[in-house]
Order: structure tokens, then sequence, then C-alpha cells
């Protein structure tokens, strides 16, 4: 399944791509503001479709009125609707934050868990996030694929996958376990500051001789 990507990326590729972000981000991390693994839960959920820094505006006002499993399930939805209405998708959102945060409660005594299948089990909460809790939360190894590291990964050739499924099973592949947190970060600030989805900023790109739409080529081991 992974025939074609590791048949022309090999190990020391990856390696040398991870190593020159590091060099380019070396403060590469999670940028929502959080508090607990509870607070960091409802962060990726209302970052769907929406920036970090619109969902740290938003989270800076609605965590000092709830940040606990039992405050959320207990808040009115409408009033849920209304703090988080500017990271779009409000109403789904305020559905899923309140239905995860009863059954955080109710199925786990309050923890959000640590097990991947149990938190893939909560309202909301998608391959994207699991991965992000579990890594950033639980040192995990996981790699969370969202649309920056999605489009990074085709444009460097780390993978041809068609999903955010696909991607992520390509990644995992490539990558040692120990560096895959570290990478999906470092993914994640290359796609954000340099390789944008509009006018790229190839001319500052550590890794431009990576890049498959620019007329780079992989180099075998």
């Amino acid at each position: 399944m992974f025939c074609g990507i590791l048949c022309k990326m090999g190990k020391s590729d990856i390696n040398n791509i991870i190593s020159a972000l590091e060099k380019t981000y070396p403060d590469a991390h999670c940028e929502l503001d959080f508090g607990s693994v509870f607070e960091l839960l409802v962060a990726v959920i209302l970052s769907a479709q929406c920036t970090d820094k619109r969902v740290n505006e938003v989270t800076k006002t609605l965590f000092k009125r709830a940040n606990t499993p039992k405050a959320f399930a207990e808040m009115p939805t409408e009033e849920l609707e209304k703090l988080i209405y500017s990271c779009g998708f409000y109403r789904n959102k305020a559905k899923n934050i309140k239905s995860m945060s009863l059954d955080v409660l109710t199925r786990f005594g309050g923890k959000v868990p640590e097990d991947f299948d149990e938190l893939l089990s909560l309202a909301g909460v998608g391959r994207k996030t699991a991965n992000v809790v579990t890594s950033v939360a639980y040192g995990g190894d996981g790699i969370a694929v969202d649309t920056h590291v999605f489009r990074v990964s085709h444009r460097l050739g780390l993978s041809d996958g068609k999903t955010p499924y696909d991607v992520e099973k390509d990644l995992t592949a490539l990558i040692e376990p120990q560096k895959r947190a570290d990478a999906h970060h470092l993914l994640i600030f290359h796609g954000r500051y340099c390789c944008k989805s509009q006018r790229p900023d190839c001319g500052k790109c550590p890794v431009i001789e990576y890049c498959e739409e620019v007329g780079g080529k992989t180099k075998g081991e």
C-alpha cells in the first residue's frame, strides 16, 4: 500500500526534511491555548475549519465561563452557541461539545480518555482531534492530518493519499514513532508560515529540493 511513496522517499530523505524544518521552526508547537487536557479537547473541536488564532480569541472568554465537563454539560446550548459563534459551524460544534462533555463526565469519570478508540467514541472527535489530544496531552506518537499537513505532504512527495487517513498512514509508515509528534507540528508550521495554499513563499523554503510542484525530485537513500 505504501510502496509507491516508500520506494522513492527513503529514510534519509524524510530525516533530512525533518532536520531542515527543525532548524527553520525550532519552536514548532501546538498553538492552541489550553490549561488542561479537557480544554485542549474543546479547543481542537472548535478548530475545525477555523484558525487557531480565532479559537484562542474565543476560548479566552469561553474558558472563564466554563472549563470542565460538568460546566459545559450544564451550560444552556444557546449560551454556548453565542460564545463560540465566530468559530463557525457553531450549532454543530455546540451540540458536539455538550455531548462530549456529558460522555466524559458519565462514561470516563470526568477525565478525558487516553485511549485512542475511546477518544473516537466521543461526539465531535475524529482521527485528527484524537491524534492531537493523544500526542500533545499524553505523549503519543500519532500524526494529526489537517489541511496544512495534507497539503505539505503532497507537495513534498511524502504522500499521494486521497484522504487525510491515507496521508496519515503514509506518514506513519515513513516517520519513526519518536519523531511523529514533532513532525506533525513542523509540517503544520511549514504549511502555515511558508508553504501556504495560495502564494507559497518558495524562495524561503528550506526543503524546496523535495517539492514536486516546482520540479524538485526526491532522492533515494
